[in-house]
């Protein structure tokens, strides 16, 4: 009888703990090596770039950011801001303009999102022959000064894909934010730290990001899924191409702070990466395989490293299972073990990510609200979306 129990619980803990111990020990791993490097020389200031801001009905932002924009440290003639003002039905248009930026207008309302605009917009770009690379920033996004330097150094230095760290522009707006941030400086500065340490591709992010236009036409913007950034960042990785990570500049983006506008934020994200799970890991683990590449394997295991809310929630439900079966049945100790392992592992790297955001102290105590955000995760995990159109979060007084 007590093997026969042992068993049924070898049964039931062996597929608990084989996605916890692999998401857990990746993300030990890249704990592990996210000291900061140092960033790389300055670089000769002669590239041009086309500094795209998709918007779709963002009047009560877009003047804001635009303003940010003009302020980035390089020569005012190497830069275009470009609005591309997508399906607004609001003063997008004239704000931007009246602001100092270019617009471009686009209606086309079976082809809508992001993706599309961005297509069009690269598109636009390659047309005038201009650019040597395009910036994507969002519309309610404020950069660094940096930032264009960030990324010419790196492709004067050989790169084609450049990501900049995406925090949040209002971390003490709720502790909701505050969570957000630590979890943003967790999966953006920690993972992305370790990756170009590793030296493969950190992704791209939505958010403060530029390729080359010489990529473009290697690998054309074809991304117009609700993911349509993590999407192309996977695309670039099957064709040999890495994103690299440009640790000392930013561009923040607001979060939102209130619970029912951040509940169909969430559902949409994780829909599309779900989604994306479903058509993409397969042919980044074959790519990974054939071409022996590390960006695909890497790519592959991120995409099956889920949020940090279902990774913690597997980790708490092999706790609690292998504590029972331990009680009834000592000799299955070691999954007890096995699981604290993974807690332990968990708890470092969201530390860290604590440890990079900059909250502070107060940042521990909204820790103590992860059980209630974790019950929240578990809601939204039955309340799914369908829609691949461009959905605008409704925004907070800016």
């Amino acid at each position: 009888m007590p093997e026969l129990s042992t068993t049924l619980f070898d049964f039931v803990l062996i597929p608990m703990a084989l996605p916890a111990v692999l998401a857990c020990s990746y993300l030990l791993i890249c704990t592990l090596l996210s000291a900061r490097e140092r960033p790389p020389p300055r670089s000769s200031r002669r590239l041009r770039f086309d500094v795209f801001v998709p918007a779709h009905n963002e009047e009560m932002v877009i003047a804001r950011t635009i303003a940010n924009l003009r302020q980035l440290d390089w020569p005012a003639a190497g830069f275009r801001i470009i609005v591309i003002a997508d399906n607004c039905s609001d003063a997008t248009a004239d704000i931007a303009k009246q602001a100092g930026a270019r617009v471009l207008e686009r209606t086309d309302l079976e082809h809508r999102g992001k993706g599309y605009a961005l297509a069009y917009a690269f598109e636009h770009s390659a047309a005038q022959a201009w650019a040597d690379a395009v910036v994507v920033i969002d519309a309610d996004a404020e950069a660094s000064a940096n930032l264009l330097e960030a990324f010419a150094v790196r492709i004067e230095r050989g790169a084609c894909a450049v990501q900049v760290h995406y925090g949040v522009l209002n971390p003490f707006a709720s502790w909701r934010t505050r969570l957000i941030t630590i979890a943003k400086a967790a999966f953006h500065i920690v993972r992305s730290r370790a990756r170009e340490r590793l030296g493969v591709s950190c992704g791209i992010r939505g958010n403060g990001w530029c390729v080359t236009h010489r990529l473009l036409v290697r690998v054309p913007y074809r991304a117009f899924s609700l993911t349509e950034d993590v999407e192309y960042g996977i695309e670039l990785g099957l064709a040999g191409i890495r994103v690299q990570y440009a640790d000392e500049a930013h561009s923040d983006a607001d979060m939102v702070s209130g619970e029912q506008i951040a509940r169909k934020q969430r559902q949409r994200w994780e829909d599309g990466r779900f989604k994306l799970i479903r058509a993409k890991t397969l042919t980044l683990l074959n790519a990974a395989f054939r071409q022996r590449s590390g960006i695909c394997l890497d790519l592959a295991l991120d995409l099956l490293v889920l949020p940090l809310s279902y990774v913690a929630l597997n980790v708490i439900a092999l706790l609690g299972i292998a504590g029972f079966a331990t009680w009834w049945q000592p000799s299955l100790q070691p999954w007890l073990w096995l699981g604290a392992g993974c807690a332990a592992c968990l708890m470092l790297y969201v530390l860290r990510g604590w440890q990079l955001s900059g909250i502070g102290a107060q940042g521990l105590l909204d820790l103590a609200r992860a059980p209630g955000f974790l019950l929240w995760k578990i809601l939204l995990m039955f309340k799914r979306r369908n829609s691949a159109e461009w959905v605008r979060t409704d925004r907070e007084n800016p």
